[in-house]
């Protein structure tokens, strides 16, 4: 992934603001196209003049309501297995929750979630080899998920903000939720103490950004969930909850997928 300057984005923001097309900035600032419609949007939205506006159908452009648990769960699996995407030819950019196919009660949920967060808009699966995407079509994507940017999640910083922090921090069971059914998984292991079996179940998380694995390890440790981290090699990607009440609690609360 490519880092521009703040000179570089700047200078973009300046073009774009005295009427230049993102494919001239684009081509004169060597930048792709999709960065530069990308700054232009966070812009234009921090501005106040986020396209669509007119439109009652975006909770933070226009303050329509915005079904704030199903939000927690989208933003969760959101942040696991799911992009935005720019595809040529498509004006409107689209969110796509990658579902294993072996875990259909999952994409029901993803399904939902989505048709409860975007009530005005078209939520399809499209088939993939071995899973599916859950789809949404909208303008307003980059509005409720502010954390798109070029590059892959985990080699760029991601934070929430303060309205999506609110919401979490109102509804942490269904973040939590989110982001184990994306990345998370609930297993049984089992050890041999005096030649008896013994078998036990732990849940699971696991993701390459270190951001990601903090939101989620602050939003279980408010819930009162004890975790471990278990390095893979020297990498610490795993999140662990093995201890019998923790367990207890996210099987109240999450259970394993389906």
């Amino acid at each position: 992934m490519k880092l521009h300057s703040l000179e570089v984005r700047q200078t973009a923001l300046t073009l774009l603001r005295g009427g230049a097309k993102n494919a001239e900035v684009s081509r004169r600032l060597n930048v792709p196209v999709g960065t530069i419609g990308h700054w232009k949007h966070i812009d234009r939205a921090k501005r106040g003049e986020c396209p669509g506006a007119h439109n009652p159908e975006c909770p933070r452009c226009d303050g329509s309501l915005l079904d704030p648990e199903a939000y927690a769960y989208a933003l969760g699996l959101y942040l696991g297995d799911g992009h935005i995407s720019h595809y040529a030819g498509h004006r409107v950019p689209s969110l796509r929750i990658t579902c294993d196919d072996k875990w259909p009660g999952l994409m029901d949920l993803a399904e939902q979630a989505l048709r409860r967060v975007f009530p005005f808009n078209r939520v399809c699966r499209a088939r993939k080899i071995g899973c599916h995407d859950v789809k949404v079509t909208s303008k307003h994507l980059e509005c409720l998920f502010p954390q798109h940017g070029p590059g892959k999640k985990h080699e760029r910083r991601i934070v929430l903000e303060n309205w999506q922090q609110e919401i979490v921090d109102a509804h942490p069971w269904a973040f939590v939720r989110g982001l184990i059914h994306s990345d998370g998984c609930r297993v049984t292991n089992w050890t041999v103490r005096n030649g008896k079996r013994y078998e036990y179940p732990r849940y699971f998380f696991t993701n390459k950004s270190d951001d990601i694995r903090r939101l989620c390890t602050d939003t279980l440790t408010a819930l009162g969930v004890e975790w471990t981290v278990l390095a893979r090699g020297s990498d610490p990607f795993n999140v662990s909850i093995a201890r019998k009440d923790s367990v207890a609690l996210m099987d109240a609360h999450i259970g394993p997928k389906y």
